[in-house]
């Protein structure tokens, strides 16, 4: 396993041309500006080349003395090479794009599934620390940052005290959002929390029109039904349904809602130095460590002799340790990955690769975990994640 991290590691690095560490605005600029990489001479024979400036201006460079600069025969087979040549290279270009996308989201699902998965195991052999296995994902996950930090990989963001607080409800909302996600995991099935997570939409839209005044066209409503009625309809029939799972799905969605909320609000203007999206996410991650430490000694601190006692005595320590870094890093890479696969496509793309990818880790924890699901309960999940992708293709058609 330690071996397909490095491995998507050095995949996740090739994608991104070199930058993998560094801020994503400086990957995205130089992926979306070809023209601004100052290509050097590209030969078209032996007589001819075209010169790319860093404008992205093209200069005609005749470099043989015995052809007329303005014969017209020559400037018109130059004028077909260099088409030919342009053609060529924005047909290799497309070709890269493409897979490199391809490979983000396979990479995406890879950490996505992963997270899960070894969440959930963790959850089952320690049940009683769950607040404690939420610190430790998000603390350890710190252990790939700092790092890049120190060693001047990616720089370092600066912030004043002012600026920090402005931060702290976003990292409240934050913490709370992981921690809702982790509990619903660990009291019921992964299917059936992902299946709840999906009316995260719904949710969003009803706190956007309370506290933004921002109403979306009744089109975009509508296509909100399915997704609460799948929920619904798959919540009753659920053969794992616990009311602590559905609860705590549920405050995750409006605590991940409402962070988007007053992530507006706030942060309306740029805090800070170098605070592009991975080291603001960074930065959320450090505050929410610091906010869930205390609260998992409160609740968690007596328990904690107990069940390590056990664990060791079953000879279960390794098995534990490694699982619970093997889930804190999947969980910190999937967020980044993420962050730089929705820079490199549309909303629309994305909003299809997110529904896909609830898809995909649902029947993943079905098949893994041999989770039994009954057959309102499947046509429930099916039409709650296709309401899910028809409002946010109805939503993004709305904007344009």
């Amino acid at each position: 396993m330690l071996q397909c991290i490095i491995t998507m590691l050095c995949i996740f690095c090739v994608l991104s041309n070199g930058y993998a560490l560094t801020p994503l605005k400086t990957i995205v600029r130089s992926i979306s500006s070809p023209s601004s990489l100052s290509l050097q001479s590209i030969c078209l024979n032996n007589k001819n080349r075209i010169k790319f400036c860093s404008t992205g201006q093209q200069q005609l460079l005749s470099t043989s003395s015995d052809i007329p600069i303005n014969e017209p025969s020559s400037n018109q087979s130059l004028s077909n090479d260099q088409q030919q040549l342009q053609k060529q290279q924005q047909q290799q270009k497309g070709l890269k794009q493409t897979l490199k996308v391809g490979c983000l989201f396979l990479i995406w699902y890879a950490l996505n599934i992963g997270y899960n998965l070894y969440n959930k195991k963790v959850l089952n052999m320690v049940p009683e620390l769950t607040y404690t296995i939420a610190f430790l994902q998000l603390f350890l996950g710190l252990i790939y940052v700092i790092p890049i930090w120190g060693l001047n990989i990616r720089k370092a963001p600066e912030l004043t005290l002012d600026e920090i607080k402005t931060l702290l409800p976003v990292a409240a909302l934050h913490t709370l959002t992981h921690i809702g996600a982790v509990v619903s995991l660990g009291a019921g099935a992964v299917s059936f929390t992902h299946i709840v997570k999906a009316a995260e939409p719904a949710v969003s839209a009803f706190l956007s029109a309370i506290f933004l005044n921002q109403f979306l066209p009744i089109p975009v409503y509508l296509s909100l039904i399915p997704v609460m009625g799948g929920v619904a309809m798959a919540s009753l029939t659920e053969l794992s349904f616990t009311w602590l799972s559905f609860i705590s799905a549920m405050i995750s969605n409006i605590a991940s809602a409402a962070r988007g909320i007053v992530g507006k609000k706030s942060m309306k203007k740029p805090n800070g130095k170098n605070m592009n999206a991975p080291n603001l996410y960074a930065i959320m991650t450090i505050l929410s460590s610091i906010a869930t430490l205390p609260l998992c000694l409160l609740l968690e601190s007596q328990s904690y002799k107990i069940v390590l006692t056990k664990i060791v005595n079953q000879g279960l320590g390794n098995i534990l340790a490694k699982q619970i870094f093997l889930s804190a890093i999947f969980y910190y890479l999937y967020n980044e990955v993420a962050f730089l696969t929705l820079d490199n496509v549309s909303p629309v793309t994305h909003a299809l690769g997110n529904t896909i990818k609830r898809v995909v880790i649902i029947i993943t924890s079905v098949l893994v975990f041999k989770t039994k699901m009954s057959l309102q309960g499947v046509i429930g999940s099916s039409i709650a994640i296709l309401g899910v992708l028809l409002y946010s293709l109805t939503s993004n058609h709305f904007k344009k």
